[in-house]
């Protein structure tokens, strides 16, 4: 089966110079895979040499869509920038999936009105992949929504699951929601309501997960409104750079540390790799009629690579699919609510 993904290349901190060559490099490991780079066409040609054959083509776009820019004026004004032709690939049937790692509100705001939602899905969620102590897990929604109702969550937890039973060949992954304690008490109205039906939906739903528990590996999928789901994240960010800034100023404080810095390096690379977040990038829009996954504005060749495999993965293994299989049976349920 081959696979076609759109590339917004001019996305991000870098654009081409980043984007460009990780295309390159993951068509040239995956066989079944070909892209097409969608941008200012002088600005992208330079970077290609020799590649531009083959599986690889370019599609010119006069505009581009600027970090800050409004996501609204980018909607009405932008309608032939690299983030907007790419989704229209998608649309139109010749690209599979669309990766871009532009202006995340612009590219919500473009992909949402472009491919519509599924059926019985009524709001997109952002989901990506976090490191844990047994593996990973995805964490959705990372900031999409601020305000959800027990429905929306419910949506999130199919969702999340879906796509975690069709990339990892996994028909029950375990569903928990994010919440200040793990007692069936605990929580707002809105999220012990959604627990209810979580728990009722025909998931493995593993019931309410602390914060820790989302590292601890406590679910394969962990389910919470935009708000709190951006904030753990940041969170969690922030406290990884705060701890490698404190390794390096203890390792750097003295000649004797450097020297233990030394004997102790090959520990310290492998624990680096464990911990690099380029390795998970890439956040997927679901709940859309098309797969559009979300890299990291200053992800470098390698990060981008990543999100390039998530969104080719994805489309081969039928996230889509398999997510309008799981939410025929709750259709009803909403028609009649």
């Amino acid at each position: 089966m081959s696979i076609t993904v759109a590339i917004d290349c001019m996305g991000g901190d870098h654009g081409p110079p980043v984007t460009v060559p990780a295309a390159l490099g993951f068509v040239g490991d995956h066989p079944d895979v070909r892209v097409i780079l969608v941008g200012l066409a002088e600005g992208i040609k330079p970077f290609l040499g020799d590649a531009a054959v083959g599986r690889i083509s370019v599609r010119h776009a006069t505009e581009v869509v600027s970090m800050h820019e409004s996501p609204s004026l980018a909607l009405r004004n932008k309608k032939d920038s690299s983030m907007r032709v790419a989704i229209n690939l998608v649309k139109q049937g010749e690209a599979d999936a669309c990766v871009s790692a532009g202006n995340t509100g612009a590219l919500m705001a473009m992909s949402r009105f472009v491919l519509k939602m599924l059926p019985g899905i009524e709001r997109p969620a952002i989901c990506a992949v976090l490191p844990t102590l047994t593996g990973h897990t995805h964490v959705l929604d990372l900031g999409a929504n601020v305000d959800c109702s027990p429905e929306h969550l419910l949506q999130f937890g199919i969702m999340g699951a879906s796509l975690v039973a069709a990339v990892e060949h996994r028909e029950r992954p375990t569903v928990g929601i994010l919440n200040i304690g793990q007692e069936d008490i605990k929580g707002n109205d809105v999220v012990k309501r959604a627990a209810d039906l979580l728990a009722e939906s025909g998931l493995n739903f593993v019931g309410n997960v602390e914060g820790d528990g989302v590292y601890k590996g406590a679910a394969d999928v962990v389910v919470c409104d935009g708000f709190v789901g951006n904030v753990a994240l940041k969170a969690s960010e922030g406290l990884a750079q705060l701890l490698a800034t404190f390794l390096r100023q203890e390792f750097r404080r003295s000649l004797l540390t450097r020297l233990l810095a030394l004997l102790a390096l090959p520990v310290l690379q492998r624990f680096k790799k464990r911990v690099d977040h380029r390795q998970y990038n890439g956040a997927t829009l679901l709940g859309l009629r098309g797969i559009v996954v979300k890299s990291h504005g200053s992800a470098d060749t390698l990060a981008f690579t990543c999100a390039l495999k998530r969104a080719a993965d994805e489309a081969r293994n039928g996230v889509l699919a398999r997510i309008s299989e799981r939410m025929a049976p709750q259709r009803p349920l909403q028609e009649t609510a």
